[in-house]
């Protein structure tokens, strides 16, 4: 496996300085940010589609410095039903194709979440029951059958006529694909191309186990997140696991995202990554650090040491 660093985190930086900096970081590569909900302005698609000098330019600066761009990442809800939907969609084939020319692979997405009957206006997030209410049943199928497998069935003929290789779902909340489970209910209907972006960090504070993770997913790993979660002590019991307040007040909340090693301790990440290797994974683990209980320099140092100290190489 290889380390690389997801670029959103380095936002306040010219892309020289962010590329100068990754070096020092020693990182060998870059999970290049830019679309759907990412303010990161290093790579943006439409921009380095339109203008190709700059683009060139891009590239060079990249290669000058011995690094690679482990997947291009557009963050996105396809499937919401507002104009936001179709902004993100827009975004998402611009990131794709802007992949398939440079030769990047690696598309890091989301599986998005539509709304929960037809004419509804915002995105619904079902995780209560398929059973009860009555309608429920209902509005699950829909969600899936006339949304979510139309959508991806276009995405995969458009990623495969681009010439990439993989979408990586990360499993994130209030989206369709959120676990091991969900990543298999689209990929059996749209096929390989999709599967996940393992990213433990979400697992850990919706009660799962990575590590289980990784071995149900196997060769359905197409990529993976180095991020880590604190179940906070004396609070995540009183209030449960389901969190509500900004991620910026970390001293009240139940969980939090913290810099790898701060929630899980290196045997972990070591057992962790030791596993998806053994699944057949070896690609990039590319750091996502969104720590709000330190300063971003130090999370970030951090981060990449205990990385750097337990990927399986």
């Amino acid at each position: 496996m290889k380390l690389s660093i997801c670029t959103d985190v380095m936002g306040n930086l010219s892309f020289t300085d962010m590329l100068d900096k990754c070096v020092k970081l020693g990182v060998e590569g870059i999970e290049m940010t830019g679309g759907g909900w990412s303010k990161g302005p290093h790579f943006r698609a439409d921009e380095l589609l339109q203008d190709k000098g700059l683009l060139k330019q891009k590239l060079a600066e990249i290669k000058a410095r011995g690094l690679e761009i482990a997947a291009l990442n557009c963050s996105a809800n396809p499937l919401d039903p507002g104009a936001m939907g179709t902004r993100h969609l827009k975004e998402m084939k611009e990131t794709i194709t802007l992949a398939g020319e440079i030769g990047v692979e690696t598309i890091v997405t989301m599986s998005g979440l539509p709304e929960a009957a037809p004419g509804d206006s915002v995105p619904n997030w079902l995780v209560y029951t398929k059973s009860w209410p009555d309608e429920m049943p209902e509005r699950d199928r829909y969600q899936w059958e006339d949304r979510a497998f139309p959508l991806w069935s276009e995405l995969v003929a458009f990623g495969t006529q681009a010439g990439i290789k993989r979408f990586a779902l990360e499993n994130f909340s209030a989206m369709l694909v959120w676990n091991p489970e969900t990543l298999f209910r689209l990929r059996d209907e749209v096929g390989p191309m999709v599967g996940m972006n393992l990213d433990p960090s979400h697992l850990f504070w919706k009660g799962a186990c990575p590590i289980a993770s990784a071995r149900a997913l196997g060769s359905a790993i197409h990529h993976c997140h180095g991020k880590d979660t604190r179940i906070e002590r004396g609070l995540a019991e009183v209030n449960g696991l389901l969190e509500l307040k900004d991620v910026t007040d970390v001293a009240n909340r139940s969980w939090n995202y913290v810099a790898v090693g701060a929630g899980h301790d290196l045997q972990w990440w070591k057992e962790f990554f030791s596993v998806v290797r053994m699944v057949g994974y070896n690609g990039w683990v590319s750091l996502e650090m969104e720590d709000f209980t330190m300063s971003t320099d130090a999370g970030i140092q951090s981060s990449i040491d205990a990385l750097q100290a337990t990927i399986s190489r």
